[in-house]
């Protein structure tokens, strides 16, 4: 045998491993996701819609959900995306964007630039058009 099919045959290996590996993850998280599934839970439906598990039929493959008061959907089973877990919200954890958004804006301007040269505004600033310079003719606005 020469290297080149010993270098194949590796490949084939491998590649035949991580499928087999792939497949038992899915598996038990499938497993996980039906263990989850009892009349009751809020769920989201593959397409986007949030409601509450009223029953299942694993014969006939059909789940029935409540998006609203009195408003059931009968749907295929397999369009039931996963078991929305309640946020718990902890007031602890400070993200940065929180952080950023508390700062003031005069903060987040660059430090390259200064107080003084705050007289072209900033990118996405309006501008008042009245209040243009007159000195200059490209500074007027348009008129017709």
């Amino acid at each position: 045998m020469d290297a080149t099919t010993v270098i194949m045959v590796l490949l084939l290996v491998v590649l035949v491993f991580f499928m087999f590996r792939n497949k038992r993850k899915r598996d038990a998280q499938q497993a996980t996701l039906q263990s989850k599934m009892v009349p009751g839970v809020e769920v989201m439906l593959s397409f986007g819609v949030y409601g509450t598990l009223v029953s299942i039929d694993d014969e006939a493959n059909i789940a029935e959900v409540e998006v609203s008061p009195g408003t059931v959907l009968r749907v295929h089973r397999q369009t039931l995306g996963r078991v929305v877990e309640p946020v718990v919200a902890d007031d602890d954890v400070v993200s940065e964007a929180d952080e950023l958004d508390a700062r003031p804006a005069d903060d987040l301007i660059a430090d390259d630039t200064t107080t003084a040269d705050r007289t072209s505004p900033a990118y996405g600033e309006r501008v008042d058009e009245t209040r243009l310079d007159s000195t200059t003719d490209t500074d007027k606005p348009n008129k017709a």
